[in-house]
């Protein structure tokens, strides 16, 4: 070999295929959401204490006043606390959008997005390590529903576990959709809150959806968020406001356009 030149090498070093490597970064990217959540014991306690108040004291304080009137014939505890758990779901999937924005601050995701991924596997290790920390956080709150006289036979309960999984994969993928061109934790505070707040009072979490009025009862409708808490409220109670399919059709809706929005504005613009 003529010295100075380099002789190609006759077998070159094997690379992972793109999709192999791709899940293992999906991968990745989802444990490391899982050891954040593990090592913040104030954030996975503290992101309870809400919930809570809304159910031992908020409904503890109107459960006297409000023992009648629910289907299913439950007390205002029982008819709250799909809607608590909803709660919990949502708020803590939508914030998985501040963790974007902090690892954008950061320059994490800089280092992400020049590595040999493409981005929509990005999207996805984050969809899913934001909805396992949802679920995660909402289960521990699912735990306490003996002491609300709600009996669940494992069917049920397998059921109840997949609708909250399937709310936090929507709202995380909404959070992550709204965190791409955020450039500041604060601001995408700001934003979240303003869309955050009214879904979630719109979708019955807290009142019956019998006898609203006409304009309320349009934007109910309109809340994806209402279909979430009617399948929890339906499979813990007994008591739809809307058929099953209904439910079922408008969650995946919602969630298949969110993961959908997330992977597409992220492909369109560099969040760096």
């Amino acid at each position: 070999m003529t010295e100075g030149v380099i002789k190609p090498l006759d077998s070159p070093i094997p690379l992972p295929a793109p999709i192999y490597r791709d899940l293992r970064a999906i991968y990745t990217l989802w444990l490391r959401d899982i050891i954040r959540l593990w090592r913040d014991k104030v954030r996975l306690v503290g992101s309870l204490i809400q919930p809570v108040l809304f159910l031992f004291i908020l409904g503890g304080g109107l459960k006297g006043r409000f023992s009648a009137g629910f289907s299913g014939g439950g007390n205002y505890q029982q008819f709250i606390f799909p809607g608590i758990l909803a709660m919990s779901i949502l708020f803590t999937a939508s914030f998985a959008g501040i963790a974007v924005v902090w690892d954008r601050e950061v320059g994490f995701l800089k280092e992400v997005l020049v590595a040999p991924l493409s981005r929509t596997a990005v999207v996805l290790g984050k969809v899913l390590g934001g909805s396992t920390n949802s679920l995660v956080q909402g289960l521990i709150l699912f735990s306490l529903y003996p002491f609300f006289g709600i009996h669940l036979n494992p069917a049920r309960f397998a059921l109840a576990v997949m609708t909250m999984f399937v709310i936090g994969l929507a709202q995380t993928a909404m959070g992550i959709a709204l965190s791409v061109r955020m450039s500041s934790s604060q601001g995408f505070m700001v934003l979240l809150n303003f869309i955050i707040l009214p879904l979630y009072f719109l979708s019955g979490a807290m009142f019956p959806l019998n006898g609203l009025p006409k304009w309320l009862s349009i934007a109910v409708v309109l809340d994806p968020v209402t279909y979430g808490v009617d399948l929890l409220r339906g499979i813990l109670l007994g008591a739809h406001h809307f058929s099953l399919p209904v439910d079922i059709l408008a969650l995946g809706a919602f969630g298949s356009i969110m993961i959908f929005l997330a992977v597409r504005l992220f492909n369109m613009e560099s969040p760096v």
